[in-house]
């Protein structure tokens, strides 16, 4: 599946108080192209996504992403420009409306307020959200809030998506509907999205899995994805 999503090599280690947190995390490797890969299980999941997305660093080895070496990069400047994150946790801002929640990561790139309103509301239609840009999250329901913190993290046209848990806090019916709108936008956008979940139903839709054990990423699995 080729495309314009990041190229993934990774061979991190991570340190933690009384021994190591991630002892092997090869991931995957310099084949890794636009598509879904998911990471199941074990305790460091969120700690391998934070390294990738330069919210952490590594004790050990190197990350290269689109051919660069995260190190090599200014971190703040990789984060707003090739990487969007979703949380299991939509983590909107309840003062301002879910427009003004897709906004915050172009007011940091200098965007003028004409194009983000434009845009903001450009997301919230491709995410199914049309009549809902000036609601506060407070009056959204979780499947509607996990849609704009989506529209957020696609403000700045990431070429990565990580997601951590993201349907982990909504029903089966809502999780389902949620899986199904990164599909449709890694397909439409060529992006590679790295997924965490402990919900087989989940990783049964992507194109690889990953699974983390002990400090450790398992050979990818394939699945019948890989065939499309």
């Amino acid at each position: 599946m080729a495309g314009r999503g990041a190229r993934l090599p990774a061979d991190v280690s991570r340190r933690r108080e009384g021994g190591w947190e991630l002892t092997d995390a090869r991931l995957l490797g310099p084949a890794a192209v636009s598509g879904v890969d998911v990471v199941l299980d074990g305790v460091s999941k969120t700690t391998l996504l934070n390294l990738i997305g330069a919210l952490d660093r590594s004790d050990a080895g190197s990350i290269v992403v689109g051919g660069e070496e995260l190190s090599r990069l200014d971190a703040a400047e990789y984060r707003a420009a090739t990487v969007g994150f979703v949380f299991q946790f939509h983590n909107l801002i309840p003062t301002l409306s879910a427009a003004e929640n897709v906004q915050i990561p172009m007011i940091g790139r200098g965007v003028a307020r004409r194009d983000r309103e434009r845009r903001s509301r450009a997301l919230l239609e491709e995410v199914g959200l049309a009549e809902r840009l000036d609601s506060s999250p407070t009056t959204l329901s979780g499947g509607e809030c996990q849609r704009v913190a989506i529209a957020r993290a696609l403000a700045n046209e990431p070429r990565l998506l990580l997601a951590d848990e993201p349907t982990g806090a909504l029903d089966s019916d809502t999780s389902a509907e949620i899986l199904q709108l990164l599909l449709r936008l890694r397909d439409q956008r060529r992006m590679t999205v790295l997924l965490v979940t402990n919900d087989q139903s989940v990783s049964q839709q992507a194109d690889r899995v990953l699974r983390l054990r002990d400090g450790s990423v398992e050979p990818a699995a394939q699945t019948d994805a890989d065939s499309v």
